[in-house]
């Protein structure tokens, strides 16, 4: 655990950056027969994973198996490896371990399995899943993600000259803007940037300001 240091920026006690996919992508590896094709997601939640786990289950249908894992988070806490029904440890942990050594994270990849008549051992299934899903990724490559809240600012039109000059200020991104009876918006902080923004809104009266 890291301890607080007097004089040091609040910025540079918080890591919250870290490395993702910038995109979809798939590779491709054949052995005796099978066929191991992989696909990349950029994703966010677990909720996007069953989607687009039950979608490529749909597309192929026919194939045996549809291994996949993932890892979700800016701490890359939330992972999971599946098998599928192959050798306990021969498909999602070698899918895993591809992600994990690129230290990626808000990544899923599946890997569907054709079968080609010919059994491959544990072995050759665990270089067939690792193969396929670096094909994958070495394609994809990654990108730099930046973690952060969402939330709800509330204010009167009296405050809105000095709300806004935060959000300028500090620029940050916005939504869902209504200036109707009240004023209200939506607005994504940096995680490093979070206890400034709150320390600047709260000497703003009349504001108020809710995490989402």
């Amino acid at each position: 655990m890291q301890n607080y240091v007097k004089n040091v920026n609040f910025v540079d006690m918080i890591q919250d950056s870290y490395l993702s996919v910038p995109s979809t992508a798939e590779g491709l590896y054949k052995d005796n027969g099978s066929r191991f094709i992989s696909f990349v997601y950029p994703v966010e939640t677990e909720e996007e994973v069953k989607d687009i786990v039950a979608d490529l289950k749909k597309r192929f249908h026919d194939a045996r198996h549809h291994c996949y894992a993932y890892r979700l988070g800016y701490l890359g806490d939330r992972f999971r490896a599946n098998d599928d029904g192959e050798p306990s440890g021969s498909a999602g942990r070698p899918i895993l371990g591809q992600i994990d050594s690129r230290g990626l994270s808000d990544t899923l990849v599946v890997v569907v399995r054709y079968f080609g008549g010919i059994k491959l051992g544990i072995p050759g299934l665990i270089r067939a899943y690792k193969t396929s899903t670096a094909d994958a990724l070495d394609k994809v490559g990654s990108v730099e993600k930046i973690a952060g809240t969402w939330y709800k600012v509330t204010f009167g039109y009296e405050e809105m000259n000095q709300v806004m000059k935060v959000l300028k200020d500090m620029d940050l991104r916005q939504k869902d803007q209504d200036f109707g009876t009240e004023c209200s918006l939506k607005v994504r902080v940096r995680l490093s940037y979070v206890e400034d923004f709150l320390k600047r809104l709260s000497t703003v009266s009349g504001c108020s300001v809710e995490e989402i």
